[in-house]
């Protein structure tokens, strides 16, 4: 069985970014995968499951309502191994494209306030795992990181 890309990428020395991770081609359609890295893996704690599934509910539907992009979401959601989150968008796009909208996401994640959108027992299966303080905690340490970011954490991915 062959490796999948992703896991190629050494983990050991991956630090927080946002990178462009895999880049898809079905037909003449392009949708590039994003990794939202928010935490150095193996290396600095995990996040917590409560923290995470905020910031995936006010992620999707930030993502889902913009007025430039909501169109070209394919996906948001969590990694499993809770570093962070992946982005799938519809184009042949890079990090820089995206950098803007990655800043305005968490910044609105950041300065939310109220009921988080879909934690009702009806609209989330586990509508009780889910902390807007943690949210806003996360995604403050990530935008210091992308105020910061240069080109070494803007990619990792390979053309094969």
């Amino acid at each position: 069985m062959n490796n999948i890309p992703s896991f190629t990428v050494n983990h050991l020395t991956l630090q927080p970014g946002l990178y462009v991770s895999r880049k898809d081609y079905l037909n003449d359609v392009v949708l590039t995968t994003f990794d939202i890295r928010m935490t150095a893996p193996n290396r600095e704690p995990v996040l917590d499951t409560d923290g995470i599934h905020a910031i995936e509910h006010l992620g999707a539907v930030y993502l889902r309502n913009h007025q430039e992009w909501s169109d070209k979401v394919i996906y948001f959601g969590p990694m499993g191994c809770r570093t962070g989150f992946y982005l799938i968008l519809h184009g042949n796009l890079t990090s820089t494209a995206v950098l803007p909208l990655i800043i305005e996401l968490f910044d609105f994640i950041v300065r939310y306030h109220g009921e988080i959108p879909g934690a009702k027992p009806e609209e989330c299966g586990n509508y009780r795992d889910m902390s807007l303080e943690k949210a806003k905690h996360y995604a403050g340490c990530y935008l210091e990181t992308l105020k910061n970011i240069d080109e070494s954490r803007l990619s990792y991915y390979c053309e094969s």
